[in-house]
């Protein structure tokens, strides 16, 4: 389900009738553009006319000759090119303060695009809807997918974009601005500069900026403005007094005509203000609310809550005013008063920033006790028109939370997964204990919320506070709900720490009580009994819990939920040694997943990973683990970040490298340990145990080998070791435990160790007898790893069956596989282990970090801007898996790379 958008955000704000032409400012503008920068920054104060610009820029961009046609040879400068700018299309934007979630941000900047080219980004806008929508990254990359291919030139503009207080979407922005085709122009309009490289890009020529001092109205321009626009007829020397007085500063040019209309002693007034924008806004206001009648200094003060305004919506505030909405709109909107059309059909509009800021702690001064009312009235239009996060800031602002709670729960779907976590997160955190503690569902949304950012620090605790709160509560079946729902978050919790047991008692507490319909959660922790019982080794039991998720997930569009249950199904298959039925429902799950996938679907990817690995496809495999890595890498507490290092580690290791190999899993315990990915560290531990033996230290083998119970592991060692009397013995007892569990797979590895050790023990028949049975279980599947990786005892005996006739075609090419093996790596070379690896410049701005360098001092010695360094030290971090510099130095250090 999701939410209704705001159409008025994608609109160009239409070019002022009268307006003032600025042709200095549009030809900087437009060079920036014929010098292929990047990025536009427009940032200067409130009310200096960046807006304005803007929309009178594009205007002329669309409609007047462009300075960017290419000239014939020889035909003049600049100034004197000519034609028409073929193709260009812009995509308008205008963010407020809710556009700090990024989901909501993305959300519309996407259909802001779709506005200039249609369809693009539609995989990832329906992503979005999902209740776990993909990383911001993972979405951007499916939009400039799309984009990249469009002819012609595309303008994105964000307006106000220091309404954004979020480092989420400042890094998506960044982003979008390191990889923009070069079609994408973007443009942003900014109080404050952003948080983005623009170090980086003024030094590399990308970035045009037009800041404060180039806003100003000049005198030439502030006597236009005044005559043409305000109707005065000043004096030169007046216009002068007055520009001097503002400093070109529009908004205040603008207060000041205002104050002026209608006055003889138009000297006198010019005299009678000075000083700081701050005095002369507060008094220029009052002089402007005093000379308007009584009823229309009430609507500007009681609509001043309202960020966008049309006629309804203001009827809605004012009930009993005598003048319509509409009309008053209008009539501002004439005269000049600081209010900015929307839409070209002039009903929606807004207030200028500044002039808004002003009302708003007007009304604070006189009116203090009717703005919780005027709140509820606009969160109750906001909610009849199905603009429900509109309700919901309206609602926390008049302070009624029962409202807030009741629009949070929604209709069918919470908000909090239709793009609302954010702000409702904000929200709650400014709330008393004591208030959430009287509406237990707040702590639970709290804790949904969380989760819902992938965050699971915290969850636990708003999980006790909303049991606790409810001790008291009446058992009826809303409550029972609750409980049930508090109880799925603990499943949630579970796991994220891979805890069987948690998960299966919280589980069996949360479908007692959840209600019956509550179909999509009831789903959800299906699929995680399915998980608990494969953690277990219970592979029946959780084969039918995924059949069962899947099938209802299915049938209610869940896709999330049908995408993991169909990952769980295909390990099962994989368990079963059913590669071609395993390969089948991975791709499944992919479709599931859709474009872009969400995190979980790196689970698909490592899957196919394994497959491919085992047909000795070792090409596709790592094509595989290199898509499921970035996706694994967004989720905060999962271990598949580990799993994918450890199968690059097994590639390396059958490539021959040994000491890539050593260096992934070196990185791989490290972080299974601080992470406490217990799970991890007996597979980590048998790769070990393979590397050791490769490289002819049985004694490290064998102590990686009995850190875990990993019986085939120690069967290994005791054959390098040449004790194949006692690998017998372990691999008889562990084929017998595989056997009576059903776990086909183990089965299979197990029988094709014991004719590799009969054939050691000197028992030639014995062990192409089990050969035998084993080719004939794996021929149907393609199985060819499984015997490759046993080495050459494996290809003597297989030599030997050819030579009797045993499964001719098969043990054929499974020869084959042999002899295209590489020699090991030479002891001593040395590989970059990291998935994304360290560029040149990253490596060495890393040594320097290790050497106790401060970020201003690898500045001067590599010549770099403050900015740049800080952003070497981000992807440094990030690839590294890291938070702070010692920890970075550390992982180096482990990794090998300093």
């Amino acid at each position: 389900m999701s939410t209704l958008m705001l159409a008025t955000k994608l609109y160009i704000p239409p070019v002022r009738p009268r307006a003032v032409l600025r042709p200095r400012l549009i030809e900087r503008l437009n060079e920036g553009l014929s010098l292929g920068c990047k990025l536009t920054l427009i940032s200067a104060p409130a009310g200096s006319g960046k807006t304005t610009l803007l929309s009178e820029w594009i205007a002329a961009l669309v409609a007047a000759p462009s300075p960017l046609a290419p000239l014939p040879e020889g035909e003049g400068k600049m100034e004197g090119v000519r034609g028409k700018m073929e193709g260009v299309r812009v995509a308008w934007l205008s963010l407020d303060e809710g556009d700090s979630d990024p989901a909501r941000f993305l959300t519309y900047l996407i259909a802001a695009l779709q506005t200039a080219a249609p369809g693009v980004g539609e995989g990832a806008l329906a992503a979005l809807q999902a209740p776990q929508p993909p990383p911001a990254e993972a979405i951007l990359t499916a939009v400039l997918n799309d984009l990249a291919p469009l002819p012609g030139r595309l303008i994105l503009a964000l307006d106000d974009y220091h309404a954004i207080d979020a480092p989420a979407v400042d890094q998506a922005l960044a982003f979008l601005l390191q990889n923009l085709p070069p079609g994408l122009h973007l443009v942003l309009a900014s109080r404050e500069d952003p948080p983005l490289p623009l170090a980086r890009l003024r030094a590399r020529g990308q970035l045009s900026e037009l800041r404060a001092a180039d806003l100003r109205f000049s005198q030439e321009e502030a006597a236009q403005f005044l005559s043409r626009v305000m109707g005065l007829n000043l004096s030169p020397a007046e216009v002068a007094a007055l520009e001097a007085r503002t400093e070109g500063w529009i908004a205040g040019l603008h207060l000041a005509a205002l104050s002026m209309q209608g006055r003889t002693d138009t000297a006198a007034f010019i005299e009678a203000f000075s000083g700081s924008h701050r005095f002369v806004l507060d008094y220029l206001l009052e002089e402007v609310l005093q000379r308007q009648p009584a009823g229309m200094q009430e609507f500007l003060l009681r609509t001043a809550i309202l960020g966008r305004l049309c006629g309804p919506l203001c009827d809605a505030l004012l009930p009993s005013s005598p003048a319509r909405g509409q009309e008053t709109l209008a009539w501002l909107e004439r005269a000049n008063l600081f209010i900015v059309p929307l839409d070209n059909e002039r009903r929606w509009y807004r207030y200028h920033h500044l002039f808004g800021e002003l009302l708003r702690q007007r009304l604070q001064q006189q009116l203090p006790g009717d703005i919780a009312e005027l709140h509820t009235r606009a969160s109750a239009w906001y909610e009849a028109n199905g603009l429900e996060l509109e309700a919901l800031h309206h609602a926390t602002a008049a302070g009624d939370v029962a409202r807030a709670e009741r629009l949070i729960e929604g209709r069918g779907m919470p908000l909090q997964f239709r793009g609302g976590a954010v702000p409702i997160l904000n929200w709650l955190a400014t709330l008393p204990a004591a208030v959430l503690d009287a509406h237990p569902v707040l702590w639970i949304t709290y804790a949904s919320a969380l989760l819902m950012i992938g965050q699971v620090v915290g969850v636990a605790e708003k999980a006790d506070a909303a049991e606790l709160a409810m001790q008291n509560a009446a058992p009826d079946e809303r409550t029972r709900d609750l409980i049930g729902r508090i109880a799925s978050i603990r499943v949630t919790v579970a796991v994220t720490q891979h805890r069987p047991e948690e998960i299966l008692a919280q589980a069996q507490r949360a479908l007692e009580h959840l209600n019956p319909a509550n179909v999509p959660v009831r789903a959800s922790i299906t699929w995680a009994v399915g998980y608990a019982r494969h953690l277990r080794g219970e592979r029946v039991a959780a084969r039918l819990a995924y059949i069962e998720a899947l099938a209802i997930c299915e049938s209610i569009g869940h896709h999330l939920i049908a995408m993991m249950a169909a990952i769980g199904l295909a390990a099962m298959a994989l368990g079963d040694n059913q590669l071609h039925q395993a390969e089948q429902t991975y791709r499944r799950a992919l479709e599931l997943a859709g474009d872009p996938p969400p995190p979980p679907a790196c689970g698909a990817h490592l899957g196919l990973a394994q497959l491919y690995y085992e047909w000795n496809d070792l090409d596709k495999a790592q094509e595989h683990v290199l898509l499921a890595a970035p996706l694994a890498r967004r989720i905060e507490t999962t271990d598949r970040w580990v799993a994918c290092e450890l199968f690059l580690a097994r590639l390396k290791l059958t490539h021959g490298d040994a000491t890539g190999a050593a260096i992934l899993l070196a990185a791989a315990e490290q972080t299974a340990r601080e992470h406490n990915y217990a799970q991890e560290l007996p597979q980590i531990a048998a790769v070990q145990t393979l590397l050791h033996v490769q490289r002819g230290d049985l004694t490290a083998a064998a102590r990686a080998a009995d850190t875990h119970p990993l019986p085939l592991s120690r069967a290994r060692v005791l054959l390098a070791q040449g004790d194949a009397a006692g690998a017998l013995t372990i691999l008889a007892a562990y084929r017998q435990e595989v056997e009576a569990r059903g776990w086909a797979d183990q089965r299979l590895q197990a029988m094709i160790l014991q004719a590799v050790a009969w054939q050691a023990h000197g028992e030639r028949d014995k062990a192409l007898h089990l050969l035998v049975e084993a080719l004939a279980l794996a021929e149907p599947e393609g199985f060819v790893r499984a015997f490759v990786d046993e080495g050459a005892p494996m290809a003597q005996l297989l030599v030997q069956a050819a030579a009797r006739g045993i499964a001719p075609t098969y043990s054929t090419r499974l020869l084959a596989a042999f002899a295209a093996e590489p020699p090991p790596q030479a002891v001593g070379a040395r590989s970059q282990p990291l998935i994304d690896p360290l560029s040149e410049r990253e490596l060495e701005v890393l040594r320097l970090i290790a050497q106790g360098l401060s970020n201003q001092e690898i500045g001067a010695r590599l010549f770099l801007a403050l900015d740049t360094v800080k952003g070497h030290n981000r992807h440094i971090f990030d690839k590294l898996q890291v938070q702070r510099r010692t920890e970075a130095v550390a992982r180096a250090r482990a990794l090998g790379l300093v």
